[in-house]
């Protein structure tokens, strides 16, 4: 009887068994549900945007982490301070990561920049701040910040250049120290061993070490310092004055070395005077395309800087690459201006300029990365510029550069009307084109440049006008419908009728570093429209 009931009750529980895992496996359990809801309705971390950082175009959430790194101390600063520059690194060899802050206090009336050390202590295994000292900047904009072996014994150095109240370049410069005790019996762990002030530049001069110092067998040479600034003694406003510091090991300090004094261009006081004096006046001299001079005299027309302080971006194009930068901001020096700038793509990308003028024709540019990737490589884009274009045209057509008019043409492009106030409205086949136009002369040419509006895509984003976009258009009264002239070639800047004109003949061009190149384009004619 009993094997009888487990060979019958046997292939049941089998059967039972198999026939559950199918239903479990096809109709979960609702506690499973219960468990899957609870997961995804867990609260999670939402970090809010900065709708600052987002108006300047930090929209890539790498680039807003990367820059929040850049300005966050490992500790909390004092009420009243304000971080103005991080520096992050593994200093003196370390395994932890350490930080030099720059900051300033809100508090005070002076605006001085001060530096602090933050330090991990593996005792209580947590960042503390153990010292800080005053710096000679003022300007936050300006300040750069910077560590490297300046005097060649491995020791660390850090440089904190920037500007004060008076226009003046400073750069101030700490050593750690071999020995924290001082003569004063406190621990002080680093020591100011320079401090410049100029009405100039401050470069450091660094110089190629030899292999046994790259391999660690020997000390390597220190690096002197070159402060160029105006020579008081000197009647023209040109002349300048190169003072070179070296480090005095017995001493501990920079000091001194030599003093040379550098002839400038004999031109008009007058004139110098009045570009040097105002900081919108030197903007007005620089706006515009500059080629790159070679250290044989000639021009580079592979390398050039176009100035556009009225659009507020700075174009750089070198190695057959362009960098479109954002004009942040800039400062009169005794010299000329000291601008910064951000990269347009890369928003964590800085630059800094001092561009200083070298004749009535010609300027000085020093170049200041704000990550320096390889300390011992100078920027490319050092050296002198000359402007493009004889200097007498842009004297006589500097009038009329900045037209702003108020009129209504027409023609195979659309309805295209320009505002007063420099932006312009094109309507073509149902839809209105916005954005902003300018008049202007190359040389003896004269070009209209048309800069359409990207559209707001949310609303942190900011209107931006994208340089890729842009339209130029050669203007001449002489092209027929063919797009030339009547003997084959571009004519252009020769036209005297005053805005607006009854007639606008447009060729569509491309500015580059050879100047006017011309597109397989029909020439557009726009006819003034006396009633709109």
């Amino acid at each position: 009887m009993k094997k009888g009931f487990f060979r019958i009750a046997t292939p049941i529980v089998f059967f039972l068994f198999a026939a559950g895992i199918v239903v479990l496996v096809y109709y979960p359990p609702p506690w499973n549900v219960r468990r899957i809801e609870s997961v995804q309705m867990q609260p999670r971390v939402v970090v809010p945007r900065n709708t600052v950082a987002a108006s300047e175009g930090l929209d890539n959430p790498a680039e807003l982490l990367a820059r929040e790194d850049n300005l966050s101390a490992r500790v909390a600063l004092l009420d009243g301070e304000v971080i103005v520059s991080v520096l992050t690194g593994y200093f003196d060899g370390g395994l932890v990561e350490k930080q030099f802050v720059a900051y300033r206090n809100l508090l005070e009336v002076e605006n001085t920049i001060y530096l602090t050390f933050i330090d991990y202590d593996e005792a209580t295994r947590s960042y503390n701040r153990v010292w800080s000292a005053k710096t000679a900047a003022t300007r936050p904009g300006t300040v750069s910040l910077f560590a490297q072996d300046l005097l060649g014994d491995r020791s660390t150095c850090v440089l904190l250049h920037g500007m004060n109240g008076m226009g003046e370049h400073t750069l101030t410069i700490f050593r750690k120290n071999p020995s924290p005790e001082s003569e004063e019996g406190e621990d002080e762990p680093f020591t100011k061993i320079a401090e410049i002030r100029i009405d100039g530049t401050i470069t450091v001069r660094e110089v190629t070490r030899t292999q046994a110092y790259q391999s660690g067998q020997s000390r390597g040479q220190s690096f002197t310092i070159s402060a160029v600034g105006g020579d008081v003694y000197s009647s023209n406003i040109l002349d300048q004055v190169e003072i070179v510091y070296a480090f005095n090991d017995a001493r501990g300090q920079y000091e001194q070395t030599s003093l040379t004094r550098i002839p400038g261009a004999q031109v008009e006081q007058r004139l110098v005077r009045e570009l040097l004096g105002s900081r919108q006046a030197f903007e007005g001299f620089v706006s515009g395309l500059w080629y790159h001079v070679t250290s044989q005299g000639t021009i580079d027309r592979n390398q050039y800087i176009f100035f556009n302080p009225q659009g507020r971006e700075i174009i750089f194009y070198g190695d057959e690459t362009l960098q479109v930068f954002i004009w942040q901001g800039s400062s009169i020096t005794r010299y000329g201006l000291y601008v910064s700038s951000q990269n347009i793509s890369v928003s964590t990308l800085r630059r800094s300029m001092d561009i200083e003028l070298e004749s009535l024709e010609s300027i000085r540019v020093r170049v200041i990365e704000d990550v320096r990737l390889n300390i011992n490589v100078s920027a490319p884009w050092d050296g002198s510029y000359r402007k493009a274009g004889p200097l007498e045209n842009r004297g006589q057509r500097s009038a009329s550069a900045n037209t702003l008019i108020d009129a209504w043409y027409d023609g195979a492009m659309g309805k295209l009307h320009f505002l007063p106030d420099g932006s312009f409205e094109l309507t073509s086949g149902g839809s209105v084109k916005q954005g902003k136009y300018a008049f202007f002369y190359l040389g003896a040419e004269e070009l209209l440049e048309l800069r359409p509006l990207e559209p707001r895509l949310t609303e942190f984003q900011p209107e931006n006008y994208l340089p890729s976009n842009r339209e130029v258009y050669l203007i001449d009264a002489g092209i027929t419908a063919g797009g030339n002239n009547a003997n084959g070639n571009i004519a252009g800047g020769n036209t005297t009728e005053a805005y607006p004109r009854k007639t606008l003949n447009l060729l569509r061009v491309r500015l580059g570093a050879r100047g006017i190149s011309r597109l397989n384009e029909r020439a557009i004619a726009l006819t003034l429209v006396e009633d709109p």
